[in-house]
């Protein structure tokens, strides 16, 4: 209707900028519906699980927990009580397994797995002891044979002929103990244990020496170990076997380890890039 006391081509030009705007916003509504479409159809999932996430009987907690239960189950069960009845041995391997796969804490375990944390407490010890006991054949110091075998590995993989590991510490942050000091402090502004490692050609273990105090070095954690004195009485290793390690380590008959000046001559480099690679 028009307004008294306003010009029609006024009126009319109102209209046309109103019947405007409206066009405008309906393409531009379009325009986003077709948008949202299109991104919703790109995010769509094409399966909700993978097969092999539902092949539940095939990992772990199926496996690992029923090959040690058969072995030995006596060592992973307990008799029940007139109190309540046992954990079963499954959730106590698979809370432990939890626990040292990532460090979670006792208050989210028992949440995650229904169980007391007075029980995670004791629990996991028990079980770390039960599955080195039971292990025992597997965490050990190769014997000569082995010590050959480590040898030809490294010389075929890596290059480098009469090495029989790579040793290495790792530093572990831990809860510092009760009236621990700085014992377990380290130069991070962490508390940690070490763990001192050799390892074979194909990156498994054959030696672990675990909870020396951070504020040793690996030299000194190294000299402390019950490695350092079977390798100083030459009982260990086979003739000519040598141990490769980082500049953190001295030098020795049985420990190679790279040239620390800047001026290198071509053998030289050769020798540190081998040194490396092993």
């Amino acid at each position: 209707m028009p307004v008294v006391g306003m010009p029609a081509g006024m009126v009319a030009g109102s209209n046309a900028l109103k019947n405007a705007a409206c066009s405008i916003t309906t393409v531009l509504c379009d325009e986003l519906l077709e948008i949202c479409e299109e991104e919703s159809k790109k995010r769509k999932r094409k399966v909700w699980v993978r097969n092999w996430m539902d092949k539940k009987k095939c990992g772990a907690s199926e496996t690992i927990i029923r090959e040690l239960r058969d072995n030995d189950p006596l060592k992973f069960n307990r008799a029940d009580t007139f109190m309540r009845p046992a954990l079963s041995a499954r959730l106590k391997l698979e809370l432990t397994l939890a626990f040292l796969a990532s460090g979670t804490n006792s208050r989210i375990l028992s949440v995650m797995f229904r169980d007391s944390k007075a029980s995670i407490s004791n629990m996991i010890p028990e079980v770390c002891d039960a599955i080195y006991s039971v292990l025992n054949d597997y965490i050990k110091v190769p014997n000569l044979k082995e010590w050959e075998e480590i040898q030809f590995g490294f010389n075929e993989k890596w290059n480098f002929p009469g090495c029989c590991g790579a040793i290495d510490g790792k530093h572990v942050v831990i809860k510092a103990p009760p009236s621990s000091g700085s014992e377990y402090y380290n130069y991070k502004g962490t508390n940690s244990i070490v763990l001192l490692g050799v390892v074979d050609h194909n990156y498994c273990f054959r030696y672990i020496d675990v909870g020396s105090y951070e504020r040793n070095a690996d030299a000194g954690v190294f000299q402390l170990s019950d490695l350092y004195p079977l390798l100083e009485s030459d009982s260990l290793l086979p003739k000519g076997g040598v141990l490769v390690g980082d500049d953190a380590f001295p030098l020795k008959t049985y420990l190679m380890k790279p040239y620390l000046k800047v001026n290198l001559t071509k053998e030289e480099k050769i020798y540190n890039y081998r040194t490396s690679r092993a």
